[in-house]
């Protein structure tokens, strides 16, 4: 059985305590690796191997171009491996194949994008600004934040473990990882990729580990500058306080409860197929799953029949067999939840359309069939509160503005989803919709290039796109006094 190691000032090594924990294949719950067990004297190895790299190395000062350099052979070396990273993510995880090669895939992409944009960067002089005094010259200068936290979730492993590490390289920071325990294994293929480009010693460091143990230490870490954290709410404010206690600089990509409002003008088939791949894709287990489902009274009986029998046709099973577009859900813990919340619906008067319970044929692995609810009272637990499961809740409207105000009532605001043939119709309400995210026409498609985050209770800041690169910058001025110049303030010119 593998056992990881912690990657830290360019060394693999076992964490200082010596302890592992299982990770569980949740298609059989059983176990077929040993994570590493870091603890908080691990993180701090790690901190102030970052630490002396930023201070004392020559990664930030490096010219742009050989920094990018070396995320491009970043990039080939994970498409190298694609599809061993691919299947290690579906037994670490359970997603299907085809949904984690397409992952591991736009990690790469991440790693090229960053290049290309510190190339771009290198390419220009600072910003100079007129001052109104031609004694005077200012200059706006972006430098490297410094030594990055970043503490990422179980449900893209390695892709949001990329959204992090990627621009972080590229900008010139350093960066200590911590990815959930729940899904370790493909973070350190991606720390022995990163070892085989090049990247010199403490830029990049892996400490794995559970919240506790390894998290926390890192959140409340001296000499870290930024902390970048992906997850639930809860812990987002764990880490939120644990900043504002040493006045760091924070970036929170946290939950949703995201609404898609469908109107009787589409297409009904389309609406279906982007319905389903906003709640059913990685098993809905997506920050951004478009969970809240309004459609317009006209359309609201048929599309909830078609949604019901492509619902009840999707194949489940383990995520390596072909055809297969449900696999388990990730760990016991995380089923037990969504079964709860599932539970607690059917208390209520929503109607279970399909689904609610464990497939038939399956007695093991975390599995659950495709459930939807419709006619959820909008007070109800499964209305508001984030499953992060294949738990769909559906309800009719008769208005754009009915729609609207149910879309917007929520404390989340990461994502929104409107389809409709009306061209003016999809942009006047994707205006109104409050999230950071809003698709037409679709729901879910996520581009490198575009920034990525969310209103209210979604987060702080945003990820990918050139927004996610300056986020790893600070921002100084330079006022130059021209030398030849006389200011004479306090003393008199000479004569």
């Amino acid at each position: 059985m593998h056992r990881t190691r912690l990657y830290i000032d360019g060394r693999f090594t076992p964490p200082i305590g010596g302890g592992h924990f299982p990770a569980i294949d949740p298609a059989t719950e059983h176990p077929f690796a040993e994570v590493a067990a870091g603890q908080a004297e691990d993180i701090d190895r790690a901190v102030r191997a970052a630490r002396l790299a930023f201070d004392s190395g020559d990664w930030p000062g490096l010219d742009a171009r050989a920094r990018s350099a070396t995320l491009r052979r970043i990039a080939e070396g994970i498409r190298a491996r694609l599809r061993d990273i691919a299947l290690l993510e579906v037994r670490d995880n359970g997603k299907p194949l085809p949904e984690a090669e397409w992952d591991v895939g736009d990690a790469a992409f991440c790693f090229d994008y960053y290049a290309g944009l510190a190339e771009q960067q290198a390419a220009q002089p600072p910003e100079t600004v007129d001052l109104g005094d031609a004694r005077f010259e200012g200059r706006i200068h972006r430098e490297p934040v410094g030594v990055i936290g970043a503490i990422t979730p179980w449900n893209f492993p390695l892709l949001m473990a990329v959204w992090k590490v990627a621009p972080a390289l590229a900008a010139g920071c350093t960066i200590v990882l911590k990815p959930s325990e729940l899904c370790s294994l493909s973070c350190e293929v991606l720390a022995e990729i990163i070892d085989a480009a090049g990247v010199p010693p403490g830029v990049f460091n892996l400490v794995t580990g559970t919240g506790p143990e390894a998290g926390q230490p890192l959140a409340d870490h001296p000499l870290v500058d930024k902390l970048a954290f992906t997850g639930s709410v809860a812990t987002g404010r764990k880490v939120m306080q644990a900043a504002s206690a040493g006045i760091r600089t924070l970036s929170l990509e946290l939950g949703g409860k995201s609404p898609f409002v469908v109107f009787d003008d589409c297409d009904i088939d389309k609406a279906v197929e982007w319905i389903m791949f906003g709640i059913f894709w990685n098993k809905g287990e997506v920050c951004s799953a478009t969970s809240r489902v309004l459609v317009q009274r006209g359309i609201y009986d048929r599309l909830l029949d078609r949604l019901r029998a492509a619902a009840e046709a999707i194949e489940i099973g383990p995520g390596e067999t072909p055809g297969v577009k449900l696999g388990p859900l990730v760990s016991k813990g995380q089923y037990d939840k969504v079964r709860a919340a599932i539970d607690a619906g059917r208390r209520t008067t929503a109607r279970l359309i399909t689904g609610g319970g464990r497939p038939e044929g399956f007695d093991a692995g975390y599995y659950l069939t495709p459930t939807i609810f419709a006619d959820v009272p909008t007070d109800a637990g499964i209305w508001r509160e984030e499953i992060f499961g294949p738990v769909l809740c559906v309800n009719p409207f008769d208005t754009e503005q009915e729609a609207l105000a149910l879309a917007n009532d929520s404390p989340y605001g990461l994502a929104a989803a409107v389809m409709s043939d009306d061209p003016d119709r999809c942009e006047r309400v994707a205006a109104r919709l409050r999230a950071g995210i809003v698709w037409i026409n679709c729901s879910q498609p996520t581009f490198t290039q575009l920034p990525w985050g969310g209103y209210k209770t979604s987060g702080i800041g945003r990820e990918l796109g050139r927004t996610g690169f300056d986020a790893c910058f600070e921002t100084k001025q330079i006022t130059r006094f021209d030398h030849k110049a006389h200011w004479g303030w306090y003393l008199d010119a000479p004569e």
